[in-house]
């Protein structure tokens, strides 16, 4: 595992790589983040901002989610996968939100994991988009490259990965910290053939110490 002092400069060089690191879902309000999140499961998020724009217009309140039928919902979103589960989802959970919420996105794991389609990834990054708290957002990409930096002991469970991030990533750094995950696997870490050779963290990557140049 790696030191406070890496820990720091890992941190400090990605922030250095990517100095505007977002989520990349297209959002207005706290509800509109939370249903792109369930569109993004299997998709790409590049496909729910094609398709948001239409679905939001279409149902502009919150309240128009919850009075729509799964099926109405489903023909805006078909083009992001296992649509019909997505549009019951969406719709269930704007009449979760109303009836039991006031209309609002909790602001807290345990209530927000009761919404229909919502687990740990998906209130992690409500938690630190929306509301600025400690947010471990667990996908794909910062599982695999937290695991080759050596931040964690190279699980693939979300949850253990999330817990041993918590340990070294400050609470105030972790919803950035893994937007830059994100950027890094898509742009450097790529899982099919990282580019180890031009990676600026390689020094501090216990994978990329052991890779020989070509």
């Amino acid at each position: 595992m790696k030191s406070p002092q890496e820990v720091a400069a890992i941190i400090r060089r990605l922030k250095e790589l990517y100095p505007d690191a977002a989520c990349s879902l297209d959002y207005g309000k706290d509800y509109e983040l939370l249903f792109s999140v369930r569109l993004a499961a299997q998709c790409t998020d590049a496909r729910v901002n094609q398709v948001t724009p239409a679905l939001f217009a279409r149902f502009p309140t919150l309240e128009a989610f919850a009075a729509a039928s799964p099926e109405e919902v489903g023909e805006y979103v078909r083009s992001c996968g296992f649509w019909r589960a997505k549009a019951r989802d969406i719709v269930a959970s704007a009449q979760m939100l109303l009836s039991d919420f006031g209309g609002r996105v909790p602001d807290n794991m345990e209530d927000l994991l009761r919404l229909p389609g919502v687990g740990r990834k998906t209130a992690n990054l409500i938690l630190g988009d929306v509301y600025g708290q400690a947010g471990y957002v667990c996908d794909t990409h910062c599982i695999r490259i937290t695991g080759l930096l050596g931040l964690t002991d190279g699980s693939k469970d979300p949850l253990k990965v999330e817990q041993q991030l918590r340990a070294c990533i400050p609470p105030e750094e972790s919803s950035n910290f893994c937007h830059r995950m994100v950027l890094h696997g898509r742009a450097v870490c790529v899982a099919r053939r990282p580019d180890c050779a031009g990676c600026t963290l390689r020094d501090l990557c216990d994978y990329g110490k052991t890779v020989r140049e070509p």
